[in-house]
């Protein structure tokens, strides 16, 4: 396991991390096997663990509360909150009120005193910089907090929330969690140069482009994968972004025979390759996918191999362009962009 400096924190973590996404109902990991998992991730070498409130409702945190109990200052411990709770409209998002609330909600699931990354899901709209930022860094000086970060925020957020936290005086996000994979690689154009920019670390999440980098989709075979089954239209091979995909998976695939590595390696490899990426969130839900994403923890490629991928997935380009969380609000609700 090969380990990077998390931003300007002076932390150091793994380029590999345990994402509990799938933990609890949402994934159908039970808690044996989510602890089973922790225990062969942390002897694998990885030592950040990510998961949210919003993974199953809150299981996947008591999962891995239980899971880390006795261990825990061996862990850098990551969550996330922002995402609805409830159908109660004040249980959700990124006011002063909520993140109060949310965080003392996370603190009793994971049975700990303190997170070590506490991340704000998605950006809010509604709620300004300033408002989040002070509660955050009140949180932090409140020591419950140790940093906080951000998740999918679009690149003019991010500076946005830089200049908040100068303007006020306030802490800064020392993290951002972006979608990042061979597949999706808009964010090369826009977020990681900014990130690079004001020094943020970026562990990257859906690494293997929701399944489709897994090795499990290929041409001529049914797609039999669990996300596949949550998110049908995402595979429906009818829709042009989806055949994109599939011909691009085709060829990464040779890449991979010819320089003798699986698909996940090339896929994760990738990922850690760009200098302003510090991690990979990995988000395995049986040990058998833990075990096949494990094998790319000291995944190195070469400048050939990186050339060759560039060849078939540009630069900065998004093949599903549909599915990106961080699209300004105006552009999808036409009320915005009308006088």
């Amino acid at each position: 396991m090969r380990y990077r400096t998390l931003g300007r924190t002076g932390v150091e973590v793994s380029t590999l991390v345990l994402g509990a996404m799938n933990f609890g109902s949402q994934g159908g990991t039970t808690q044996a096997e989510a602890t089973a998992m922790i225990d062969a991730a942390l002897a694998a070498g990885i030592n950040l663990i990510d998961t949210a409130d919003r993974y199953s409702q809150g299981e996947s945190e008591e999962l891995v509360g239980r899971a880390i109990a006795g261990r825990r200052d061996d862990i850098v411990l990551a969550t996330k909150a922002t995402l609805p709770m409830s159908d109660e409209r004040n249980h959700r998002g990124g006011s002063r009120r909520w993140l109060f609330t949310a965080l003392h909600d996370s603190l009793r699931r994971l049975g700990v005193d303190h997170i070590d990354l506490y991340q704000i899901h998605r950006w809010d709209p509604t709620t300004s910089d300033e408002e989040t930022l002070s509660a955050l860094t009140d949180l932090q000086r409140a020591g419950k907090i140790r940093y906080f970060g951000c998740s999918t925020f679009p690149a003019y957020r991010i500076v946005q929330a830089e200049w908040a936290a100068r303007e006020h005086h306030l802490g800064r996000y020392v993290t951002e969690q972006p979608s990042y994979s061979i597949l999706q690689r808009g964010i090369e154009a826009h977020v990681l140069p900014v990130t690079e920019q004001y020094g943020l670390g970026v562990l990257a999440r859906s690494p293997l482009a929701s399944g489709w980098l897994s090795g499990a989709v290929r041409a001529g075979r049914e797609v039999a994968t669990h996300r596949a089954a949550v998110l049908p239209q995402r595979f429906d091979l009818t829709i042009p972004a989806n055949r994109a995909r599939l011909d691009a998976v085709e060829q990464l695939a040779k890449v991979a025979d010819q320089a003798g590595l699986t698909l996940i390696q090339l896929a994760l490899g990738f990922v850690t390759a760009h200098p302003a990426v510090t991690s990979a969130i990995i988000g395995p839900r049986t040990m058998d996918h833990l075990r096949s994403q494990l094998a790319a923890a000291d995944t190195a490629l070469t400048a050939d191999v990186l050339d060759a991928i560039d060849a078939i997935v540009a630069p900065g380009l998004d093949l599903a362009p549909d599915e990106k969380h961080d699209t300004p609000p105006a552009l999808l609700d036409p009320a915005l962009r009308r006088r």
